[in-house]
């Protein structure tokens, strides 16, 4: 099953209107945000499993395997339809914080959401500058930044591309448990297509766990010890809420 298919059978299996945005724009805002939480954890997972080298920050590795899936696994109109949402996610983050009051967390391990947000804009520019400057001037991507996003996107492929050919293949790498709670949630019905896509596509070293289960905390994460990604069922209802400042 195509991606982007795989996004329309996730929507119409919760019954919701699948138009060419798959649903209304929350939704997809909400899905978008999860399959991006969820590339960019099994950045971590690939860099475990595959004893990779890393060069600076693993979180920005994870966060550019994030973003070159959506536009290497995607047709182009559902990959914008993404990468537009999982950036907005960054800034509506962003803009969150700033409400809040909160400080930059400066000394943690991921870059400030502002510039997560640039970065993300620039890479998926980068990976086809020709169609995609309508979308770099609505994300307002300055074109000093945008000049250098080609190199940047070529540099990123040129990376985990290798990784990618490596681990293509078809096989049963990749298993889901859904806590019975959360059966019935969006964040379940999408992981049952992209795992079964993910199944078809790659090959792992080692089987790889995706869990779906209450961490009482909106968040993912991929824990090495077990070698499984946590999907936190929390994260499905925080990022409705943050939708609704659209």
């Amino acid at each position: 099953m195509g991606a982007d298919a795989r996004l329309i059978a996730a929507a119409a299996a919760l019954g919701l209107a699948c138009g060419p945005a798959w649903a209304n724009e929350r939704t997809a805002f909400v899905e978008a945000n999860i399959l991006g939480i969820f590339y960019h954890e099994l950045g971590h997972a690939l860099i475990d499993l595959l004893e990779m080298p890393v060069y600076g920050q693993e979180e920005d590795a994870a966060d550019v395997l994030s973003i070159l899936l959506i536009d290497l696994l995607y047709e182009e109109d559902a990959a914008l339809d993404l990468a537009y949402h999982v950036s907005d996610g960054f800034w509506t983050e962003a803009i969150e914080r700033a409400e809040d009051g909160d400080e930059i967390a400066f000394w943690g391990v991921h870059g400030p959401d502002e510039q997560r947000f640039y970065n993300t804009v620039c890479l998926f520019y980068g990976g086809n500058p020709d169609s995609r400057d309508d979308f770099a001037a609505d994300m307002g991507l300055p074109e000093e930044r945008a000049e250098t996003c080609p190199d940047e996107y070529d540099l990123a492929y040129d990376s985990w591309g290798v990784v990618l050919d490596e681990i293509t293949g078809s096989g049963d790498s990749f298993e889901l448990v859904i806590d019975p709670d959360h059966a019935d949630t969006l964040t379940a019905q999408l992981m049952i297509e992209e795992i079964a896509a993910m199944n078809d596509d790659f090959i792992l070293p080692e089987t790889l766990l995706v869990r779906i289960e209450s961490c009482g905390e909106a968040n993912a994460f991929y824990d090495p010890y077990y070698a499984e990604i946590i999907m936190c069922a929390e994260f499905e209802p925080y990022l409705a809420e943050i939708a609704e400042q659209w």
